[in-house]
């Protein structure tokens, strides 16, 4: 479970056997978690769940998500490099 980024309270992490699932990243502060796909094309993101939250928080961690989407990109590429090793 690899922490990738801490911020404004969130961190935000991958989950290492979760199989070959497309681009995501699971995000949690306190009792509050999440989970969001990434579409590289459309540079976009999808709620795929949501636990505890409300509007404000998933406007905040979306925020955090676009703000540093490359970033998550660059990650998630080089964690899969390196589980496939």
């Amino acid at each position: 479970m690899p922490t990738i980024l801490i911020i404004l309270g969130w961190r935000l992490f991958f989950y290492a056997n979760e199989g070959n699932e497309p681009i995501h990243v699971h995000c949690r502060n306190g009792e509050m978690e999440c989970k969001y796909w990434l579409d590289r094309e459309t540079f976009d993101i999808e709620e795929a769940l949501s636990y505890n939250m409300s509007e404000k928080d998933k406007r905040q961690i979306r925020k955090i998500i676009y703000d540093h989407f490359e970033y998550i990109e660059l990650q998630w590429d080089d964690f899969q490099r390196r589980r496939k090793q």
